[in-house]
């Protein structure tokens, strides 16, 4: 009899590629990982690791039985969610990520509102940029992923994955507030040619955006300034050092010195959740999509109630 903790773990180091990969994606230790190999090894009768240089790689008949394990572990999945289904109950653990400004936006509503209405579902959140989400859903090593993208340019999926909108999130240009343009009602990209754009890291998806959208309406960026995070850009606005896109979703409270303007070609980022099809009937991932929901159309109506962008620090949409 096949032990599926152990399949498990070759379906980890199929998809993870290292003995190190594995146990950071299952949470064991490297050593843990080696003893469960060489366990499946005996039960099996045969070598399913070979080292390659200072790592392994898996044997012919390694990734024989990582496709088998792979198919075992989605079918146990498909039963897991089944029985909680029919049980009804919003229990056991949920891993949930977001890229930092969902994070900051969403969570705490989100978070708030699962843990008040169902204590006995424990949920494990982190920040992580859209593509590493949603490689971590793929892996099995998070249930739930945040993820975005752009009017322009939408976020390819991988097969086996669900997807659930949670809200359009207007994006407007963040720019010092002794700018010349600072006090327009609107702003053209093409107005911002001669401008240095603080962006995101240098192969993120929202970087790519940007220099895709600047380069379609003839606009070749100067990169002044990366940053991650939007309020460290936000901060680098305020200190004179360049203009960037400022999203609505986690920008509160502007900082002092940064206005918003809107853009003239409207520009807004898709937010949505996006989990396995075979985790489909859990309750605790029906919950989590629902509370989300909520607290993305909660942002949308403080936004309303917010009277915009383009009003300086004093009036900060949320």
């Amino acid at each position: 009899m096949l032990n599926l903790e152990r399949l498990r773990t070759l379906d980890a180091l199929a998809r993870h590629g290292s003995v190190s990969g594995a146990a950071a994606g299952l949470h064991i230790t490297t050593s843990a990982v080696s003893q469960q190999m060489a366990k499946l090894e005996r039960e099996v009768g045969q070598r399913l690791l070979a080292k390659n240089g200072r790592g392994v790689r898996l044997t012919d008949a390694g990734r024989l039985l990582a496709e088998h394990a792979t198919r075992i572990l989605s079918q146990v999945e498909l039963a897991q969610a089944d029985l909680e289904a029919q049980r009804g109950q919003v229990v056991g653990e949920l891993r949930v990520s977001a890229f930092p400004t969902a994070a900051r936006g969403l969570f705490p509503a989100a978070l708030g509102h699962l843990r008040e209405r169902h204590p006995a579902l424990r949920v494990r959140s982190r920040e992580l940029e859209p593509e590493q989400g949603i490689r971590g859903v793929v892996r099995g090593d998070l249930d739930l992923a945040v993820v975005l993208d752009w009017y322009n340019k939408p976020m390819p999926l991988p097969d086996g994955l669900v997807k659930a909108p949670l809200l359009d999130d207007p994006a407007d240009v963040a720019l010092p507030a002794g700018h010349r343009l600072a006090g327009r009602d609107e702003v053209g990209l093409d107005e911002l040619a001669e401008e240095e754009w603080i962006t995101w890291g240098e192969g993120e998806f929202c970087h790519e955006w940007l220099m895709f959208t600047l380069r379609s309406k003839g606009v070749e960026p100067v990169i002044g300034h990366r940053a991650a995070e939007s309020h460290t850009q936000l901060g680098l606005v305020a200190a004179g050092l360049g203009v960037c896109v400022a999203p609505l979703l986690g920008r509160n409270p502007l900082p002092d010195g940064v206005v918003t303007v809107p853009l003239r070609q409207r520009v807004r980022r898709h937010v949505f959740v996006v989990w396995r099809a075979d985790a489909d009937r859990r309750p605790s991932i029906r919950a989590a999509v629902r509370a989300l929901r909520a607290a993305g159309e909660g942002v949308g109506a403080g936004a309303a109630a917010g009277g915009g962008a383009g009003e300086g620090p004093a009036a900060a949409p949320r």
